[in-house]
């Protein structure tokens, strides 16, 4: 592999972090127009094993706008990102996979304009999927698949921990 090659991978990883960061953070701050542009126009996301949708992005997007209002804070936290990069037209590289876990904690938000700060908070975690494309525009998500494995409710102790 030449230098030049390898830097454009290194530079195409750096991207590609950017653009799951940038989804992170668009979702915790409900900015669902950004949401929409990390997407390509024909981008879907599927939410159904959280309890959601699945559609193209704009609809997901107005379905999360709706049911994040729920909670006053949301901070998602993807870590472990494992990330492939494929072939789209035969030229190697203009299609990445990234599989990565989350940890979602959440604060429920409470009736009345002051908040109180010891709500409950809703806790979830799970694998991420994206599938992403090279644009004109850089890297934009193709599809984002959530596959949620746990989720602490308010109200409910965790399990005892045995010596």
């Amino acid at each position: 592999m030449t230098q030049r090659v390898e830097l454009a991978t290194v530079m195409d990883r750096l991207a590609v972090d950017e653009l799951i960061t940038d989804y992170a953070m668009v979702v915790d701050d409900g900015d669902w127009e950004a949401y929409r542009g990390l997407f390509t126009p024909d981008g879907r996301a599927d939410y159904r094993s959280a309890g959601g949708i699945e559609g193209e992005a704009g609809k997901v997007a107005a379905w999360l706008e709706e049911n994040l209002r729920l909670f006053s804070m949301r901070q998602h936290l993807i870590v472990n990102r494992r990330l492939r990069f494929g072939v789209l037209d035969h030229d190697t590289g203009d299609t990445a996979q990234v599989r990565a876990d989350y940890v979602n904690p959440m604060r429920l938000a409470t009736e009345g304009a002051d908040e109180d700060p010891a709500a409950p908070d809703f806790i979830c975690g799970g694998r991420y999927d994206f599938g992403l494309v090279r644009t004109y525009d850089g890297w934009r998500l193709r599809a984002v698949v959530v596959h949620e494995k746990w989720r602490r409710l308010p109200g409910r102790a965790p399990a005892p921990v045995i010596d």
